[in-house]
């Protein structure tokens, strides 16, 4: 096992999938890929899954078991979020890699007004995208940046622990739900009182998780945290839609005070390469932001303020990346295009920027 798993990591592997009756995938460069010709048998797959879980606890209730969640590490290769569960009754196991080292901002093409962001010194921070679009290593690169330039206490959050951050300028604090605390909740509330600097909270699953984030973002600590929505936006009305409509007001003048910044994310292919790359959109709450938010204002003025805040405060706009991405060279025009929230608004200002269009030959641009 530890020598397929070393083989794929090798071959650039993000995900790895075993699965009784099958045989060894990874999702290398966004696809899923055929890694070895042998088929893992119900009996190996079983015993592939008990090693991955550290706890005798919860390998001995292992038949009760139907979705678990862990963390290993690898000697030399790396850690692991382990996701185990069942299909047509067998055992199933996907391992997510995570790099031994923490990726910096510049490794990661994530622009450097995440840097400025992380340095903000009390607030709430949102980094929001789908499953499997880097918000975890996004979250740990602004942590790292953190930790090599500021004397603080760093207190994660996590479900499971992901990268493991070196004492560093910072010291950091890393708790594993389920491990080290019962609950995001519970693990929240007890960080209030451990003199923290700066919180990451591996996600904000419920009310009372995103309630206490709010109230330790109002108390003066720095709490960065994930959703699962698409867009900046969509963030905002995330957390608002968490409380009862009696509660929604208040959360709504809490939320314009706290927030900070929101970063929306998503993968895309890099062009001539197997790479993948982000394409962000960035969202500060300036003060014109903030009455938007108090006032109910719609999506387009508060995108018309991030599209237009971009020299100011570093905000952007997905379709102002994408931009970016396609004039660079990285990304392909149509790969850009269909990534856009609105194509045809994409196709415009692309007209409009330098005559970009798509060769129909090639499938790129000239410019």
């Amino acid at each position: 096992m530890q020598r397929l798993i070393q083989a794929a990591v090798d071959r650039g592997a993000s995900v790895i999938h075993i699965k009784a009756g099958d045989v060894l995938r990874a999702r290398i460069e966004g696809k899923i890929v055929k890694l070895s010709n042998q088929v893992f048998t119900e009996e190996e797959t079983l015993k592939i899954a008990l090693k991955l879980i550290s706890s005798e606890k919860d390998r001995e209730r292992f038949d009760e078991i139907r979705d678990y969640d862990t963390s290993w590490g690898l000697k030399g290769v790396g850690r692991f979020r382990i996701n185990i569960s069942r299909q047509r009754g067998s055992v199933m196991v996907v391992m997510r890699v995570i790099p031994l080292r923490v990726p910096t901002l510049e490794e990661l093409s994530l622009p450097m007004t995440l840097g400025e962001i992380a340095e903000t010194e009390h607030g709430l921070v949102l980094v929001t995208g789908a499953v499997g679009t880097g918000k975890s290593t996004t979250q740990a690169a602004m942590i790292q940046w953190i930790n090599e330039r500021h004397k603080k206490h760093i207190i994660t959050l996590e479900d499971p622990i992901e990268f493991l951050h070196s004492e560093d300028v910072s010291t950091v604090t890393q708790r594993e739900v389920g491990v080290d605390t019962a609950s995001f909740h519970s693990g929240l509330r007890a960080a209030l009182r451990q003199d923290p600097d700066v919180i990451l909270i591996g996600e904000m699953r419920d009310r009372a998780t995103i309630g206490t984030a709010l109230r330790a973002a109002e108390l003066g600590q720095l709490v960065i945290s994930t959703l699962p929505t698409p867009s900046a936006i969509g963030a905002i009305n995330y957390v608002l839609a968490a409380f009862p409509e009696e509660e929604r007001e208040m959360a709504r003048i809490r939320l314009a005070d706290a927030l900070q910044a929101v970063i929306a994310q998503r993968l895309l292919p890099r062009r001539d390469t197997d790479r993948q790359i982000p394409a962000i959109e960035i969202l500060r709450v300036t003060g014109a932001v903030r009455d938007c938010i108090l006032n109910l204002s719609d999506v387009e003025e508060i995108m018309g303020l991030m599209e237009s805040g971009r020299e100011a405060y570093g905000m952007q706009s997905f379709q102002q990346h994408l931009q970016d991405l396609v004039q660079s060279g990285m990304v392909d025009y149509e790969v850009a295009r269909t990534a856009a929230p609105s194509p045809s608004d994409f196709e415009l200002a692309m007209q409009t920027l330098g005559g970009a269009a798509p060769d129909p030959t090639r499938g790129d641009v000239v410019l």
